[in-house]
C-alpha cells in the first residue's frame, strides 16, 4: 500500500475518532501470544498520534489505555460499538 494512501487512512481514522469523543465503545486489542484484550470504555482523547481509552476493570477500577491510528489501520485493535456490536471502522479501509 502507498504511503499516501496509508496517511490518508489515518486521518481518517482520527477525524472519525474525533467525532466520536466521549462514546462507550468496546475495545478488541490482540496483546500478541494469543493474548486478546476485550474492554468496554469511553474514548477521552484524539491526539494527533494516538487516542486515549478510559476502560473499566476489575472491582470498579479505571484505567487509562493509548493506542495509536496505526493500530487499527493494521487490525492489532477493533473498535465496536456497545450496543449494535458493529465495528466502528470497517476492514479493508478504502479512500
Amino acid at each position: 500500500m502507498d504511503l499516501t494512501i496509508q496517511a490518508k487512512i489515518v486521518d481518517h481514522i482520527h477525524n472519525t475518532l474525533v467525532d466520536h469523543e466521549g462514546q462507550r465503545l468496546k475495545v478488541k486489542a490482540n496483546m500478541g501470544r494469543s493474548k486478546i484484550l476485550e474492554c468496554e470504555g469511553t474514548l477521552t482523547q484524539a491526539h494527533p498520534q494516538l487516542f486515549i481509552m478510559e476502560v473499566e476493570r476489575k472491582r470498579g477500577r479505571i484505567t487509562r489505555q493509548s493506542y495509536q491510528y496505526v493500530d487499527i489501520l493494521t487490525g492489532t485493535v477493533e473498535l465496536m460499538y456497545i450496543e449494535s456490536n458493529e465495528p466502528l471502522f470497517a476492514a479493508p479501509f478504502e479512500i
